[in-house]
This record gives structure tokens, C-alpha cells and sequence, in this order.
């Protein structure tokens, strides 16, 4: 079989854009956020900025999407506007450093919040072997589950997509109306940093590494493009509907996180959707919400092992992955040997992330999800520059390609995409070089792949 099946509607397709979105960031990014910028102006300017660059970056991948409507994302874009060594080296880059490892987080944030609940009944958290455990059964559960058809786990996707729009719903309407324990005065306390410098602008520049985890997944419906029902259109909607409501979801939570939170509780509280519904509620309110996050992170996990599976599928069927990877079940039409392969180095993944985090702070150190993000910011970044880049290259080389959408603003939403991301790389270059050059060396081991398995 080598045809995926049409079961992907408006609702299915705008489900999966939300809840890629909605997984972790919203509640576990605030904590690093604020320890970086420390103050509520860079705080607020750093989740707008996030918002902004998603919606410039939304605006360039639905002409993308309505141009070329194949499964595979960006991959596929790269590769008829760069050509197969590009889109080969992408593919690899994103197997063995981004979004492989984008899984692994999310899985962290799962069960960090189980750990929450765990820490609030029993007085104390778990270590890294149980975090590790729990993370791990997590991911092959999910994978497993996505083995059996696009069609159930798309239905498993509008379920989550609802629930996690309700979780953050409840967050906000619990904390903003809190007027009891909320306190205006957090807004301005402190308003602006002590000093205003280098150091702040790279202060900054980290923060969005968390922000842009935060609003990131946004494109994950274009990963499935070949089984959504008239993608050209389909894609470009669900896009928008599902980041206009995200924003307005994020915008009101740290509004309410910030009300109930002064900044230096924030810093202190990476469960900080956990704290601020806790202040109002008491413990009961706090594992009400951990439960109800731990779920949306759930969700968000097997959105990604649905769609990501998919891109490799898509490299392998072109003849630049594993040759295993091409094949569909017979029966399900899922790209199974993919998604098991992704799991089995998500799990190295986050094998090396906890042995990482114990060897630099210990057995009770919970910062394992900081350096996965870490490790894969920068490497993500410079084939997003790439993609968003081919639409000129695109438009140029197909100038009488039928598409139902063209960017909006274009030439100048391509132009300030591409500073601003540009911007980002060397902020992230100078504050986490290491893991970056990590994931760069990484990236770079698929040039000795390409030469020897798929150039000949």
C-alpha cells in the first residue's frame, strides 16, 4: 500500500495545529522565562514577540502548504526548492536532533506534573530514575497507539484538542478571578530591569528559546497534508484558526499566572500552573490542574508521533532515509516502522538528557527539560530560516502553480521572518553554544550518510 487515506477534515486538521501548540510551554516555560528576563516588561515582551514571529512564520508555511499540499512538512518544501541534499540533511537534522528530542520534552512536562501532584500529596518529589521511567513508558505507550490508523488518532486528537482548550480556559478563568489572593500590584513589581544591556538583550534572547517551544507545532497539520481533504484550502485555515486562538489562550493565562504570582514565586515554581491555580484553590485546586495539564501534554505527545512519523515516511519513500521506513502497514496505512524508529531514539534521547542532568546537578536535579530544549533550539532554527526562505525560491521556479493562499504582506512578511529568526540563531549561538554545537555536530554526521547511502 502506498497511499495515505483522506480522513482528515477542517476539525481534525485544526485539532492537531492546537494541540501540537498546547503541551507543555504555556505551563512549564514560565519559570525559565522569568528567571532569565526577571521582570514583568521583558516577560510580556517575550511571549509577544513568540506570538508575533508564529504568525509571520503561519503566514509564509500556508502558501507553502496550499503550493505544494504533500505529507511531510517542511521537508517537502525544502527539497523542490533546494533539491534532496538539503531536504536529506533537514530530515536527518530533525530525526536525530529537533524534533525527536521536541517529543522527549514534551514527554518531561507529562510527567513533571505528575511529580507535582506526587509532591503535593506526599510532601516530595520523585527523582530522575522515576522521571525517567515514567517518560519513557509515556512515549512507546503513544507510539503505540499511533500504529493503528490515522483515522483513531485523529478522533484521539479532536478529544485533546478540546480538553486542552479547556484546561487553559480553567486556569484563567480560576486565577483571574481569583480577587482574593490576585494581586495587581505583581504586574509592576519589578516593572523594568535594574540595568539595560548587553546582558539583558541576551537575557532575552534565551527566553524566547522557551517562548518559541511555547507557540512551536503550529505547522504539524502540514506533516499530514496527503490525508486531509482538499489540503490546498483545508491546511491554510486551520493554520490560522488555531494560532488566533492560541494567542488569545496565552495572552490570558500569564495574565492570571502573573495576578496570582509575584515574579520571584514564578522564578522559583517551574509547576507554575500547578502554583497559581494552587493559591486559589488550595492542594485540591493544584492536583485538579496538574492532572488536567499532565493530560493536555498527553495529547500533545501523540500529536507529534503522529505527524513526525510521517516526515520520515515521506524522506524514505524519495529514497533519502532508511529504506525501512518507507513501507505502510497493510491493513492500518501508518508508516509503523517510522514511528517505531522514532521512539527508539527518543528514548536514547532521553536516556542522554537525565544521564546529562545528574551528571551536572544530581539525582533530585528536575532541569532535564531545559536542556533538552537547549540542545535543539539552534539547529531547528537554521532549517526554519531555510524554509521560510523557499518561498521565494518557490514562487520563482513554479510562478504558475495553482494555490489558493498567498502570504499576506509578502515580500515583507518573508523579510521580517527571516531577521527575526536570524536575530534569534546568534542570541541562542552565544547563550547555549555547547548543546547547540551538539546538535549542529549531529546534524552535520547525515553529510557522511548522504554521501555513502544516497548520493550513489
Amino acid at each position: 500500500m502506498t497511499d495515505y487515506q483522506k480522513n482528515l477534515g477542517l476539525k481534525e486538521s485544526t485539532a492537531i495545529v492546537i494541540s501540537r501548540i498546547i503541551g507543555s510551554g504555556i505551563f512549564r516555560t514560565p519559570a525559565p522565562i522569568m528567571a532569565l528576563v526577571g521582570c514583568t516588561s521583558l516577560f510580556g515582551l517575550v511571549w509577544v514577540l513568540g506570538g508575533i514571529i508564529t504568525i509571520f512564520g503561519a503566514v509564509v508555511y500556508a502558501e507553502l502548504t496550499a503550493m505544494i499540499p504533500k505529507s511531510g512538512g517542511p521537508y517537502v518544501f525544502l527539497k523542490e526548492a533546494y533539491g534532496p541534499y538539503i531536504a536529506f540533511l533537514r530530515g536527518w537534522a530533525m530525526f536525530f536532533v529537533s524534533e525527536t528530542a521536541s517529543i522527549v520534552a514534551v514527554a518531561l512536562v507529562f510527567t513533571e506534573f505528575i511529580n507535582a501532584i506526587f509532591e503535593i500529596i506526599t510532601g516530595s518529589a520523585f527523582g530522575l530514575l522515576p522521571t525517567f521511567l515514567l517518560s519513557l513508558s509515556t512515549i512507546w505507550l503513544l507510539t503505540t497507539i499511533n500504529l493503528f490508523g490515522v483515522k483513531l488518532s485523529g478522533k484521539f486528537q479532536v478529544v485533546f484538542g478540546v480538553t486542552k482548550v479547556a484546561a487553559v480556559g480553567g486556569i484563567i478563568g480560576i486565577t483571574l478571578t481569583g480577587f482574593s489572593t490576585g494581586n495587581i500590584g505583581h504586574f509592576s513589581e519589578p516593572f523594568w530591569p535594574e540595568e539595560f544591556g548587553w546582558p539583558t538583550v541576551l537575557a532575552v534572547g534565551a527566553a524566547l528559546r522557551y517562548s518559541f517551544f511555547a507557540f512551536s507545532g503550529w505547522e504539524g497539520a502540514t506533516y499530514m497534508a496527503e490525508e486531509v481533504k482538499d489540503p490546498g484550502k483545508t491546511l491554510p485555515l486551520s493554520l490560522f484558526l488555531g494560532i488566533s486562538g492560541i494567542m488569545v489562550l496565552y495572552l490570558g493565562a500569564n495574565l492570571g499566572y502573573l495576578y496570582q504570582l509575584d515574579v520571584e514565586t514564578i522564578k522559583e515554581n517551574k509547576w507554575v500552573a500547578t502554583k497559581a491555580v494552587q493559591v486559589v484553590l488550595g492542594a485540591s485546586g493544584g492536583i485538579l490542574i496538574s492532572i488536567a495539564v499532565a493530560i493536555n501534554a498527553f495529547g500533545n505527545i501523540s500529536t507529534q508521533i503522529l505527524c513526525k512519523g510521517r516526515s520520515w515516511h515521506a524522506m524514505a519513500r524519495d529514497g533519502l532515509f532508511f529504506d525501512s521506513f518507507k513501507k505502510l502497514h497493510p491493513v492500518y496505512a501508518t508508516p509503523n516502522n517510522a514511528l517505531i524508529g522514532q521512539g527508539i531514539w527518543a528514548t536514547v534521547l532521553l536516556a542522554s538528557a537525565v544521564l546529562s542532568t545528574y551528571l551536572q546537578s544530581g539525582p533530585d536535579s528536575n532541569n532535564t527539560y531545559e536542556i533538552v530544549i537547549d540542545f535543539f533550539s539552534a539547529t531547528s532554527t537554521i532549517f526554519n530560516l531555510l524554509t521560510f526562505g523557499s518561498i521565494y525560491i518557490l514562487r520563482k521556479k513554479f510562478p504558475d502553480k495553482n494555490r489558493h493562499y498567498k502570504a499576506f504582506l509578502y515580500p515583507w512578511s518573508m523579510v521580517i521572518i527571516l531577521i527575526l529568526y536570524s536575530s534569534f540563531f546568534i542570541l541562542t549561538m552565544v547563550t547555549a553554544f555547547i548543546p547547540s554545537l551538539i546538535g549542529i555536530a549531529l546534524t552535520a554526521t547525515g553529510t557522511v550518510y548522504y554521501m555513502k547511502k544516497v548520493k550513489k
